[in-house]
């Protein structure tokens, strides 16, 4: 039963991963993936200092420092002063990194669609039903 269930956490995993993989090729983007998960790493456990971004994000504190640089110029995130530390800086998400965020999850959305367009509503449930059980288990928000 044990491997069973570990067999289980693999495969989702690694299906997930493909998944993502196929989606993002698919849309043609240039943006750095490291892009779109600080966003979404900001978008839920923000305001943080750069070494916890690079931390959370899995990059090393000077490829954060060069990401944040560029996500400044482009709006998508803010910087100010930590309250607890005046030396130390926090990022945080702007409007328009959260605007950016949405439109990219909405391109991967719809370029996934086509693979699910054949789900019956019994798979549809299903799949719901996951989606929403890993969303608790990730401190993901799932729609209504």
């Amino acid at each position: 039963m044990e491997s069973s269930r570990a067999e289980t956490i693999e495969t989702l995993l690694v299906s997930v991963n493909r998944l993502i993989r196929t989606a993002v090729q698919a849309t043609g983007t240039t943006t750095s993936p490291a892009v779109w998960r600080t966003l979404g790493i900001l978008e839920t456990d923000q305001p943080l200092r750069v070494g916890e971004l690079a931390t959370a994000s899995r990059v090393s504190q000077p490829t954060m420092t060069r990401l944040v640089g560029g996500m400044l110029d482009d709006g998508l995130v803010s910087r100010s002063v930590d309250p607890d530390d005046s030396r130390g800086q926090r990022i945080g998400i702007t409007d328009a990194g959260r605007a950016h965020l949405l439109a990219w999850r909405a391109t991967l959305t719809r370029t996934v669609g086509p693979v699910f367009a054949d789900l019956d509503d019994d798979q549809w449930d299903v799949l719901h039903e996951a989606s929403a059980l890993i969303a608790t288990r990730t401190r993901t928000e799932i729609p209504a």
